[in-house]
């Protein structure tokens, strides 16, 4: 399987750590989305697309990204996040996304997100919250998710 992971990681280098321990697991490469020409993606079997969250969504310059790749039949997809809140409830923020990668013909395999250091305000004044995290627990939750992937698209092949 040919994967690779793009990712935007600014604030505090959250989701590149995410990113880091999925990596290997799944034998991928990470770029950031202005170091990869989008008409690569289509040599892969699996491509994960990550950000923090701002305000609620995904980092602009992976959703400007996505939105810039011509509508095409694409292989398996995920999405993963970091966030000082967790993706549930009414507005979960992946929603946005996995409905914008399906419109540019990927199918998305599975979504994962952990909670992270977060200095977004109102929270800087007090010096942010969720304050050592990711931690050990949230990194191996990203490493069993990235081998579950694996095993589930290596049966399916």
């Amino acid at each position: 399987m040919r994967a690779i992971i793009v990712c935007t990681s600014v604030s505090h280098g959250n989701t590149r750590k995410v990113a880091e321990v999925m990596a290997p697991v799944l034998g991928a490469r990470i770029a950031e989305p202005e170091q990869i020409d989008p008409a690569e993606l289509d040599s892969y079997d699996l491509v994960g697309f990550g950000s923090g969250i701002f305000l609620g969504q995904f980092h602009s310059r992976l959703r400007d990204f996505v939105r810039s790749l011509p509508s095409a039949r694409r292989r398996g997809a995920f999405v993963f996040a970091t966030s000082g809140f967790a993706d549930a409830g009414f507005q979960r923020f992946s929603r946005p996304m996995v409905t914008l990668l399906e419109q540019k013909g990927f199918e998305v395999a599975d979504t994962f997100s952990c909670r992270a250091f977060d200095t977004y305000l109102p929270f800087k004044p007090v010096g942010g919250i969720r304050k050592g995290r990711p931690n050990a627990v949230d990194l191996d939750s990203a490493r069993g998710f990235a081998e579950g992937l694996r095993d589930r698209i290596a049966a399916a092949s």
